[in-house]
């Protein structure tokens, strides 16, 4: 199976990819997780991204805030698929990450995941990675399962509330 790449723009990032990581773990999905930034260490971070295929990644999810431009930097530098988790900020609260990072030019994709949504950046990997490794398909399937299941409870616990 192959690995998911996590760098954040920041140290202080770290909050906000804990639930990406603990995402992973979850699936047994292998990871690495780094501190690179496209502005504070752009050549660093460029040479991630160009050895990350042959260093077995499958993806790279990008998780910066502010002027969030560490998905494309890292896109621009390698073909794997790249999601970007912008985290809020203090400035506009997540919104000036979102706007940094989707403005992307034609032929450098990344996909944007909603605001400190590590969750979901994280099983938008396993599903890519799912696409051709059935154990993991397998895995992601009841982790579905389990949710409608879980869904499917509350629901009857709230009818049972409602008939008083």
């Amino acid at each position: 199976m192959r690995k998911i790449a996590v760098v954040m723009g920041s140290k202080s990032d770290f909050d906000k990819v804990k639930p990406v990581l603990d995402t992973l773990d979850k699936f047994g999905v292998e990871y690495t997780a780094r501190v690179l930034s496209a502005h504070r260490t752009p050549d660093e971070a460029i040479g991630f991204a160009r050895d990350a295929r042959k260093n077995g990644y499958g993806a790279i999810i990008a998780v910066a805030g502010k002027a969030a431009h560490l998905g494309g930097v890292l896109a621009a530098a390698t073909t794997l698929p790249v999601v970007a988790l912008p985290v809020s900020t203090s400035f506009l609260d997540g919104l000036d990450s979102v706007l940094s990072i989707l403005p992307m030019p034609s032929g450098v994709p990344v996909a944007v995941m909603g605001v400190n949504a590590g969750v979901n950046a994280a099983l938008f990997c396993v599903r890519m990675l799912a696409a051709t490794d059935d154990a993991l398909a397998e895995k992601y399937e009841k982790y579905v399962e389990d949710m409608r299941v879980k869904t499917l409870a509350d629901d009857a616990d709230l009818q049972k509330q409602l008939d008083k």
